[in-house]
């Protein structure tokens, strides 16, 4: 990877729906070679994928949170059976294992806060591996979701 890819993805970060035109103009090369590069960097998979960023606020999703969830053990079956549950709630978007006290942590969207608390007291809760649920509720986000640093 040479420094014109790294310029290639640092632009798609910012803008993913770039043309192959406009990628071209911004790297100094002819549109097929920005489109041979990125094909490339696909091919690859160093990009993975392509997603366009929604407002939340303009679709009712009004409380960001971050919840924590401890598990009662640590086995497989218990570990799947959570995750099973997870992806099926449509407010996850995020869900990560981690060390320390707690061993997932969700990011969750929700319309309001009983919307929250009926995800936490109705699905989350009632699970029987689900040892205990903490959330955070977001107040503001002073930086936005960043790309990845690059060189």
């Amino acid at each position: 990877m040479d420094a014109t890819d790294l310029k290639l993805l640092a632009a798609l970060q910012r803008r993913a729906d770039m043309t192959t035109q406009e990628l071209g103009e911004h790297l100094n090369l002819s549109p097929s070679q920005a489109a041979r590069r990125r094909a490339r960097l696909e091919a690859q998979g160093v990009i993975a994928g392509y997603r366009a960023r929604l407002d939340p606020a303009r679709l009712g999703l009004d409380v960001q949170a971050f919840v924590e969830v401890q598990m009662t053990a640590h086995n497989a079956d218990d570990a799947a059976s959570f995750l099973r549950l997870v992806g099926t709630l449509p407010q996850v978007v995020a869900c990560w294992t981690l060390t320390g006290d707690a061993d997932y942590l969700l990011r969750v969207w929700c319309d309001d806060l009983a919307a929250l608390n009926a995800l936490i007291q109705n699905r989350l809760l009632p699970h029987p591996a689900v040892a205990r649920v903490q959330s955070q509720i977001v107040m503001d986000q002073p930086k936005a979701n960043a790309g990845l640093p690059l060189g």
